[in-house]
């Protein structure tokens, strides 16, 4: 469960023991240690907070300026459109503080705290946890993976090193093809350590120390990066592929909705989920559900429109085109819905994986020919069941009749509307495929970037300014100029 008190509060208590133990002592003089720098915080306390940090900054964050998925991703994808603000993402602009922001959030509120678990109890540290080094290697895989798929090259081998023996202050920047061979190392690695009924963890608010959770995750998520550089490297990719799914007992992975993961909010702040935050609590109303989704779940009869999003006055789900101007935009706040208010309550859960996706992921390999273990068509059937089973429904005799034979074009189109609120999910997946095709933009509609859906994030100001010369030969290692129209190492278009 996501609760505060379990890693902040407790983490504060934990502090202040660390400094009552280090101050009231009558032998001062042969205290060697700071009291005021306390260099002892347990995994147990650093493991929530990474979780918590990294999955609300992908889901939303509640400050703006970092909202990266309802400011920039879902707009991009189509989920989502602005009714106000359109230079807040809907229009393709992105603020140099939100890259900024989220290029330091991750790294530094995230990545730190993983990276101090590994070292705390990896093999030969002074407190060896398999478990607690195994849980630390999927989220710090899961991280990298969202700041790859976001800028392209990225800090890897030298990053999160600063307070290294020998520390590393300007961090060479890794081509994407590396840091996938190293991401894909370390989850099969995690998988490894990861052992059931082995020493128990605390300070797990995403899986409450479940270990077999951990390793479905990892394995999962193995398969989404595998399927993801698929064209660009296809012998290991499905390599990769038949490993796992050749050996149930050794590589876990999802099998129903249970084993999703996400992060299960609570009716009490500041634990609340961050749309929540951002929409309720602090009355935000600038978003509506974009027209391009609504449109084609209309037309397919695809009744998780009704969970996705709340009626107009006349009991319609319709949208509004994105990249409409101001002026224009708030003329349809009568008519457009609403986001939804199972996306929008307290305990909404913030999803990073889901079984449904899973199952997308090996319908297109399967159709693409990188596995032969299981058919598209049940692969994709079991995805479709699963997205609509998450919001307790299930797909009616006509929507399955409109959905039509299973090609590649049709997986990738439910996988998007599958990822509805996982914005940076489908906007990665948009851009590694070019798929679902969008419609035209409205002519109404002013969009910056050239008119070019925005292919990756600049890299931040900041990085020119500290770390200039790897900064550099990263814009070379993506093969072009830092800007949003560059397209990363594995787009197949």
């Amino acid at each position: 469960m996501k609760k505060i008190f379990n890693h902040k509060t407790v983490w504060m208590t934990a502090l202040a023991g660390i400094l009552t133990a280090t101050s009231c002592t009558k032998d001062f003089d042969e205290m060697n240690t700071s009291p005021n720098s306390p260099t002892a915080i347990g995994p147990q306390y650093l493991l929530p907070t990474g979780i918590e940090t990294a999955i609300d900054r992908y889901w939303g964050h509640r400050t703006r300026f970092e909202r990266i998925n309802i400011d920039a991703a879902e707009l991009y994808v189509q989920h989502l459109t602005r009714n106000i603000y359109s230079n807040e993402g809907d229009d393709y602009t992105v603020s140099p503080a939100l890259v900024a922001n989220n290029w330091k959030g991750f790294y530094n509120d995230s990545q730190l705290n993983f990276q101090r678990i590994i070292l705390q109890t990896g093999e030969g540290s002074a407190t060896p946890n398999p478990n607690y080094e195994g849980v630390a290697l999927v989220m710090r895989t899961w991280v990298f993976s969202l700041l790859t798929d976001l800028y392209g090259a990225i800090p890897y081998t030298d990053a999160i090193k600063g307070t290294a023996d020998t520390p590393v202050y300007t961090p060479k920047y890794d081509p994407m093809d590396v840091v996938y061979a190293g991401m894909l190392n370390d989850l099969k690695m995690a998988n490894e350590k990861l052992t059931v009924g082995g020493p128990a963890v605390a300070g797990d608010i995403l899986y409450s120390g479940d270990i077999l959770k951990w390793k479905k995750f990892a394995n999962s998520l193995r398969l989404r990066l595998a399927n993801r550089q698929a064209a660009k490297k296809s012998a290991e990719s499905k390599a990769i592929m038949a490993e796992i799914l050749g050996d149930a007992a050794k590589f876990p992975i999802f099998t129903s909705n249970a084993d999703n993961a996400q992060l299960n909010c609570t009716l009490v702040l500041p634990s609340n989920n961050e749309w929540n935050q951002v929409m309720k609590q602090d009355g935000r109303t600038d978003w509506n559900i974009s027209k391009t989704l609504a449109d084609k779940m209309n037309a397919l009869d695809d009744s998780r429109i009704t969970v996705y999003a709340n009626a107009n006055k006349d009991g319609k789900y319709e949208g509004h085109a994105n990249g409409l101007p101001d002026a224009i935009a708030t003329s349809y706040l009568a008519t457009s819905a609403t986001i939804g208010n199972a996306f929008t309550k307290p305990e909404a859960p913030e999803v990073i994986m889901t079984f449904a996706e899973l199952n997308f992921i090996l319908a297109e390999a399967a159709l693409d020919g990188d596995i032969t273990i299981g058919t598209a068509k049940t692969y994709f059937e079991t995805g479709v069941a699963a997205s609509f089973a998450q919001y307790g429904l299930t797909p009616s005799t006509s929507f399955l009749t409109k959905l039509g034979a299973v090609t590649r074009e049709k997986v990738l189109e439910q996988k998007w509307v599958a990822l509805f609120a996982q914005g940076v999910e489908a906007w990665i997946e948009w851009r590694r495929t070019g798929l679902p095709v969008f419609p035209a933009p409205d002519p109404r509609a002013v969009l910056q970037n050239g008119g070019i859906l925005p292919t990756r994030f600049p890299y931040p100001n900041s990085e020119y300014s500290l770390n200039a010369e790897a900064v550099k030969a990263g814009e070379g290692l993506n093969g072009g100029p830092n800007d949003m129209k560059t397209k990363l190492w594995w787009a197949e278009k």
